[in-house]
């Protein structure tokens, strides 16, 4: 029996500006992704069953889903039509990454079962029909298929390779309590049609293009935490809690509910974790891109 093992990591947004609303009904973003080090795994088996099975340990969603509708299954389903194969697999997700947190888990967790169901049936596929089912599983599922740091621009799903930079120590804070799903959280930032805002827009365009060319000491933003923050002001708290603790700087990951935190060293990070005692949180670091690759190549 084949098998074939790799991970799934999690990302924050260093950046992430809403230009506005879009006829389509979406919000045009502009977003740098980083990918972190904390991940899930999966596990998918050759199967003598023809059908897909997924069984998921770990860090659940709140309310459970029917496994045909897990974006996992999504993946491998699509691939297989795509692909025209028949044969059953066997997928073992085991879930570290907090779901609902905006850590981007089920989107991560798409894209490295394509990578890894290619690899368990011996199959290629063009990384331009791949993007475009990664795009038709979720926004954020695209820059999962290569990591690092990179830009997305339109729905978040159009992605472009960014210049790594060095190594950042971070400090995930995910609130066990506060759960936001990302589309309350747009419908609270209320965002007006693009056309209507070119000035502004044109303004943070400007703005987020200079960041992208910027230094790892360029500062964090969130177009979400106003509005999140006053849903939730336990999530400001914990934001103000990381910058008085030491970090460099301190921000909402996507539409949230976690935290995150920039610190000078691995140290300080975790005597920062001490201080949320209530919450579960993660010492990580930032992955550049030629790791990520190394690290999805390996992990079998």
């Amino acid at each position: 029996m084949s098998e074939v093992r790799i991970p799934a990591f999690a990302k924050i947004n260093l950046r992430l500006d809403i230009l506005g609303k879009r006829a389509d009904g979406f919000h045009e973003l502009r977003t740098i992704f980083q990918t972190i080090s904390v991940h899930d795994e999966l596990r998918l088996r050759t199967s003598r069953r023809p059908a897909i099975t997924l069984t998921v340990e770990g860090n659940q969603p709140l309310s459970a889903e029917p496994v045909e509708k897990n974006l996992v299954y999504r993946a491998v389903d699509a691939l297989q039509r795509e692909l025209r194969i028949r044969g059953g697999v066997e997928i073992e997700l085991s879930k570290a990454i907090p779901a609902g947190r905006g850590l981007g888990g089920g989107s991560s967790d798409a894209a490295a079962a394509l990578r890894g169901y290619l690899r368990l049936a011996k199959k290629t596929l063009s990384a331009a029909r791949l993007m475009e089912i990664c795009s038709s599983l979720g926004a954020d599922v695209p820059f999962f298929l290569f990591g690092g740091r990179a830009l997305g621009v339109n729905k978040g799903d159009e992605i472009y390779p960014l210049p790594d930079i060095p190594k950042l120590h971070v400090l995930v804070v995910s609130p066990k309590k506060i759960h936001v799903s990302t589309p309350d959280a747009y419908r609270w930032v209320k965002a007006r049609p693009v056309g209507l805002t070119k000035f502004a827009g044109t303004s943070k365009l400007f703005e987020f293009c200079a960041l992208c060319w910027s230094g790892p000491g360029s500062g964090l933003s969130n177009d979400f935490e106003g509005a999140v923050f006053r849903r939730h002001p336990r999530l400001d708290q914990i934001k103000r809690e990381l910058l008085q603790k030491g970090a460099a700087g301190a921000s909402l990951a996507g539409s949230g509910s976690a935290v995150f935190g920039v610190f000078p060293s691995p140290a300080t990070a975790r005597r920062a974790a001490v201080g949320f005692p209530h919450d579960q949180t993660f010492v990580c670091e930032t992955v550049s891109r030629e790791r990520y690759a190394r690290l999805m190549r390996i992990a079998e």
